[in-house]
């Protein structure tokens, strides 16, 4: 029991949108389940333009997270090339890493493909503060994300 209430402490930023570095994921998947991109397709934003939720029927796992497509073409696109259809920074909130080199979970839903890569933002409040200076924050967060990510 004492184990179960202290890992619920620890676990205690994420319900509150932000990471604990020592306990973040690789890659974002939420509190609750282990779904990539909160389930959606990463490739759909490429193909498609928007985001596409993902069937279990077209689940894929890399990373340690379990990734979701809306089509066994996407799945397949994705298999063949990960690193370019998975979000950068890990799917956490891109202007988090840039801004203030902290994980916050990046939401499917707001979001801005720049230079061939996929980015997430939190909220839209979030992304408007993003799109002022998407270069900035891009090299701020190209900077900040190696030492995140190695923390994880």
């Amino acid at each position: 029991m004492q184990r179960v209430l202290r890992n619920l402490f620890l676990m205690m930023p994420l319900l509150l949108g932000q990471a604990d570095m020592a306990s973040a994921d690789a890659i974002y998947t939420g509190f609750f389940n282990n779904k990539a991109v909160g389930g959606y397709d990463s490739v759909a934003y490429f193909t498609e333009g928007k985001p596409i939720k993902g069937s279990g029927q077209f689940k894929h796992r890399w990373m340690g997270a379990d990734w979701y497509f809306s089509s066994a073409a996407n799945q397949k696109k994705f298999r063949e090339r990960p690193e370019y259809f998975a979000p950068q920074y890990g799917g956490y909130c891109a202007w988090a890493v840039a801004a203030k080199s902290e994980l916050y979970e990046g939401n499917p839903h707001y979001w801005k493909i720049v230079d061939e890569k996929l980015y997430l933002n939190y909220d839209k409040s979030v992304q408007q503060r993003w799109l002022k200076d998407i270069p900035g924050f891009i090299t701020k967060g190209d900077k900040h994300w190696p030492a995140l990510k190695h923390n994880q």
